[in-house]
């Protein structure tokens, strides 16, 4: 089948790779412009587009959409697969392909439509989650369902993990929903039941509440992992956990925001049961371990300091 693939991120690589390895006639790679990356802010192509290159496949970076419509009327695909894009599609450019455009989209819609699905599932304690493949219409995730598959969530997995690993379970489910468009199969209309927001996290929203139980803070901790990291204040400078785990103190439970270390561990009291902080990066500093942090503070008992709530 002709088709352009539309993707940004790392999590579309596995899409994009097994769709080639199928066989599929891939005319054209979407991708975003590329943006200031590392220390320097060097203009850096996006993970999509490096793929693409090294595929030979020719790559369209266009900063609006209506830049692509002379683009998608000379390519003349048949069917578009998108994974992680990053811009949303106007109708005109969705009545361009007679196949559609069919999304691969992290959850199991219409739960957690929007965003940061894998983000917002690991921050409400979902025990599971999943991919979902969509013909994309006007409304945002709301198109009619190819396909989908469940998976578990890790009691320790951070949104990144979760979200790595789904790229990986998607792939398939995408080349299914293209083989389903080739046959003509019709996709199946999304239930109106159990809709629910997944909109972009920001770092205001990761902002650790101390008054909060052990359990609340872990999953807030493993949902802002990688991005954009769970924080505190310590010492009017911002303080980032990157890996926490529900772990009472010795010597009983300490009060909210209270931390206390030994030398292997570093803990800090919550509203509910103490919370060890494995791995931790204090303002201007390196990411290192919660101990290794402790022991640093040159002399200072660590449970006479406390973060700020």
């Amino acid at each position: 089948m002709r088709i352009v693939f539309a993707g940004t991120p790392e999590v579309a690589l596995p899409s994009l790779q097994a769709i080639v390895d199928a066989g599929h006639d891939v005319a054209a790679v979407i991708t975003r412009p590329d943006a200031p990356a590392g220390r320097g802010k060097k203009l850096t192509p996006s993970p999509v587009a490096n793929l693409a290159g090294d595929l030979g496949l020719r790559v369209l970076k266009p900063h609006r959409a209506d830049e692509l419509r002379a683009e998608i009327e000379e390519i003349a695909p048949e069917a578009a697969a998108v994974v992680a894009f990053g811009m949303l599609l106007p109708q005109w450019l969705l009545d361009l392909v007679p196949g559609g455009w069919v999304n691969l989209h992290f959850s199991l819609l219409p739960r957690w439509r929007g965003a940061a699905p894998v983000q917002r599932a690991v921050l409400a304690g979902d025990a599971t989650t999943g991919a979902t493949t969509f013909r994309i219409v006007r409304a945002l995730d709301a198109g009619p369902v190819f396909g989908r598959l469940e998976t578990p969530i890790e009691p320790t997995e951070t949104s990144g993990e979760l979200l790595d690993r789904l790229a990986g379970l998607g792939a398939p489910l995408l080349l299914d929903a293209l083989a389903d468009v080739g046959r003509g199969v019709e996709p199946v209309p999304q239930a109106v039941e159990g809709v629910t927001p997944a909109p972009k996290i920001n770092p205001d929203d990761v902002r650790i509440d101390w008054s909060s139980s052990a359990d609340d803070i872990d999953r807030l901790v493993r949902a802002a992992s990688p991005s954009p990291g769970a924080w505190t204040l310590f010492d009017r400078g911002r303080f980032r956990v990157l890996l926490a785990r529900p772990a009472e103190a010795p010597d009983g439970p300490l009060l909210p925001g209270a931390i206390r270390a030994d030398r292997r561990h570093l803990w800090a009291g919550t509203g509910g049961g103490d919370l060890e902080l494995v791995r931790v990066q204090a303002a201007g500093k390196r990411e290192m371990q919660g101990a290794d942090w402790a022991r640093g503070l040159h002399g200072v008992q660590p449970d006479r300091l406390r973060f700020d709530a």
